[in-house]
């Protein structure tokens, strides 16, 4: 699912063309996100982010 809404912690977004990460924090207004067995880092631009999946969708999935 594609949604315009403002990502959450535990959302899945895409920050690139092709490239996805799950939302781990906000801090300050600031995005943090985070790929499978690598560290989180700050997001340049939040405006570039996408909600691809909910952090309900994800349980829903088992993915989480």
């Amino acid at each position: 699912m594609v949604s315009p809404r403002q990502p959450e912690v535990g959302d899945e977004v895409e920050y690139a063309p092709g490239r996805r990460a799950v939302v781990t924090d906000i801090r300050r207004g600031n995005y943090y996100l985070r790929t499978w067995g690598n560290q989180e880092w700050p997001v340049q631009d939040s405006d570039q982010l996408t909600v691809k999946r909910t952090r309900a969708e994800r349980i829903a999935a088992g993915d989480l």
